[in-house]
């Protein structure tokens, strides 16, 4: 074990290096994002939010909202329980404790929003596509399977 320790990859190195320096951090109960509580987070102006979230929800965020992406806002700041299609709307500190049913192409999936989801896109909480299962082969896909007795 002692070993192990002392010889770590650059890899290993940079992963552990990636780990300790997260944008949300977790000291007791209180969440953080990038230093700040959802508190600080929330009286800050606009533009000071822009300059500590991620570059992708920066330059979306400062090329505006579409016509959807407005409804779904104002919706969100009134309301405690919204019902969407929109999945690239960013979500912000306002949003936080509010539910959320997301539209993923078959059915609507609910979720609450949560610190840790500040910055990122609504649709990054809802999955399009489902698991894939695979059973046995049917009968014809190997040769093996020709001689099968059917019943």
């Amino acid at each position: 074990m002692a070993e192990d320790k002392k010889l770590k990859s650059t890899k290993a190195i940079k992963r552990t290096k990636r780990k300790s320096a997260k944008s949300i951090t977790e000291r007791g109960k209180e969440l953080l994002f990038k230093g700040k509580t959802l508190e600080e987070l929330l009286e800050m102006k606009m533009e000071d939010l822009l300059k500590i979230l991620p570059a992708r929800a920066r330059r979306s965020l400062k090329r505006g909202y579409n016509s959807e992406q407005k409804k779904l806002h104002e919706k969100l700041l009134e309301r405690d329980q919204v019902k969407t299609r929109v999945r690239d709307l960013i979500i912000l500190p306002q949003y936080v404790g509010k539910v959320v049913s997301v539209y993923d192409g078959k059915q609507y999936q609910t979720f609450t929003i949560k610190e840790e989801m500040i910055g990122h896109y609504l649709g990054e909480f809802v999955m399009t596509r489902k698991e894939v299962k695979h059973s046995g082969p049917g009968v014809g896909a190997t040769r093996g399977s020709k001689f099968l007795p059917l019943k």
